[in-house]
């Protein structure tokens, strides 16, 4: 029998545990358009000192991109009970993001796990905690970040929570964000603003083009680099 109330029962949470409902879903056609975009061009629209950051990327293929809802996880460091409810609660396509504290004492998601994500298609993990198994991650097929690894295997007691707002390598996560993911980082956008947010990374895409023309061309933009030095008071 099952410990805990299931979603759509009113009761009261034991201390420690909530396990709420998914956030809405996101279009198709919004996530394939948004997996063409990489990580560095969405952060640079979005302030350029957002993402995640102290996390390593654990699938082997340097040009494989992470793009879709977000799960939430937050547990216990080096307990993975509710990882497992969120994989189970989770659709094709949708991120496992896990805050457990930063912990690396403990792995908490695996190659068993792995095998699961997979025949369930997910869209990977983003572990703020330790994952175990490397040689399974390097055979692909399932992106994985995470804060490091140890052979250290976990705990299934609990307590934890699905689906609410968590903190993942310093990045703030709420459940139904577009996580995108690629060699550079990883980004949180909040669903509300992705078609907002999609022109301006357009045009910056477009700009970055004409700069990279230009470098290419010219071996760099003196005029450019020589305003921007005018501008903070030098006699250039």
């Amino acid at each position: 029998m099952d410990i805990l109330p299931s979603l759509n029962q009113q009761a009261e949470w034991p201390p420690g545990w909530r396990i709420l409902p998914n956030g809405a879903s996101i279009a198709c056609e919004v996530i394939d358009a948004w997996r063409t975009i990489p990580v560095a061009v969405a952060g640079d629209c979005m302030g350029r000192s957002i993402g995640a950051t102290g996390l390593r990327q654990y699938h082997p293929d340097l040009a494989t991109v992470m793009c879709g809802r977000a799960v939430t996880v937050r547990t216990r460091p080096g307990d993975n009970l509710v990882i497992h409810k969120a994989m189970l609660m989770a659709n094709p396509g949708d991120v496992i993001v896990i805050d457990a504290g930063g912990s690396v004492e403990q792995a908490i998601v695996g190659g068993l796990m792995r095998t699961t994500a997979i025949a369930r298609k997910l869209g990977g993990f983003i572990v703020d905690g330790a994952v175990r198994d490397l040689l399974e991650w390097q055979e692909g097929g399932m992106p994985c970040f995470a804060r490091g690894h140890t052979h250290r295997g976990p705990s299934k007691d609990g307590p934890g929570a699905v689906n609410i707002p968590i903190s993942c390598g310093g990045l703030v996560v709420q459940p139904g964000d577009l996580i995108l993911g690629d060699a550079d980082g990883i980004l949180a956008i909040p669903a509300n603003e992705l078609s907002g947010l999609m022109p301006k990374v357009q045009e910056h895409l477009e700009r970055e083009a004409a700069i990279r023309e230009t470098n290419a061309q010219e071996g760099g933009n003196a005029d450019r680099i020589n305003a921007l030095l005018r501008s903070k008071g030098l006699n250039i």
